[in-house]
């Protein structure tokens, strides 16, 4: 967990649905960083993942440090448990002020290498969900005057990596936040796009090298090692009013990596 507990009214009286909302394993991934943060944040949090027990876990810590949560499993690839997803928020919490969309999948396979159907699979996890989930979800909070998406990309969608559709996904989710945040800007609904570098989560744990994550580490301008904390840091900011002039930005959360890299993505390891 962080290292230290901060509580605040940033998000006081705000609903959020945060999408893979839980971890893999006991480590903090993006979406349970961020889920906890904005319930520490004031926000009442209902948290979205296929693995039930995955989020249960989350909603354990959030309730133990007196936080409002409740669990959903949803499979975001489906257009039907979306609608579902924003739904219950509504019956749960009365109202939508917040949707993160944190759901995301990588497989190292050139296009050379890739079945179409995995492909797809990837497309539909990491580009169209967001879609989804932000078309029934963006009606709700205009209901309520308005709202924040965030939407989380990486910077593998900023800069070249080898791996190309994850790669391609994520500039997806960077090229539907601006239009997205250009369509519906009057309506009142902010949308913004988080870049997250090289963090130290679940998703990529299990493959490091103590090696391999030092050169991760020192890759960046400040050659320091990100967590998902820092990741769900950003996200509250731009889920708050603090942020009420923000929208359709990208916002890279990555030590300076893309614009001061050190060395090739095979020593990044994204």
């Amino acid at each position: 967990m962080a290292d230290v507990i901060s509580k605040s009214d940033r998000l006081a009286g705000k609903v959020a649905i945060v999408t893979g909302a839980g971890s893999r394993s006991e480590g903090v991934g993006n979406g349970k960083a961020t889920a906890v943060l904005f319930a520490r944040a004031g926000a009442s949090v209902l948290l979205v993942d296929n693995e039930i027990t995955h989020a249960e876990e989350t909603r354990s810590i959030i309730e133990s440090e007196g936080g409002v949560a409740s669990s959903f499993q949803a499979d975001v690839t489906s257009e039907d448990e979306c609608k579902a997803m924003v739904d219950t928020a509504i019956e749960r919490y009365g109202h939508l002020d917040i949707l993160d969309n944190n759901v995301g999948i990588s497989l190292r396979e050139t296009v050379t290498e890739i079945g179409m159907d995995t492909w797809d699979h990837i497309m539909a996890t990491n580009l169209k969900s967001v879609a989804m989930t932000s078309r029934f979800a963006i009606p709700r909070m205009i209901e309520n005057g308005g709202g924040s998406i965030i939407n989380i990309s990486s910077i593998a969608g900023i800069v070249s990596v080898a791996d190309p559709a994850y790669s391609a996904s994520k500039a997806g989710v960077i090229g539907l936040t601006r239009a997205m945040a250009a369509d519906h800007g009057r309506d009142g609904v902010r949308v913004n796009c988080i870049a997250p570098g090289l963090v130290y989560t679940p998703m990529v744990e299990y493959r490091l090298s103590d090696e391999h994550r030092a050169r991760r580490k020192n890759a960046s301008a400040l050659g320091t090692e990100g967590t998902a904390w820092d990741v769900g840091w950003a996200a509250v900011f731009l889920a708050s009013d603090e942020s009420r002039w923000v929208s359709g930005v990208v916002l890279p959360v990555d030590a300076g990596l893309t614009i001061a890299a050190r060395h090739s993505y095979p020593e990044w390891g994204v």
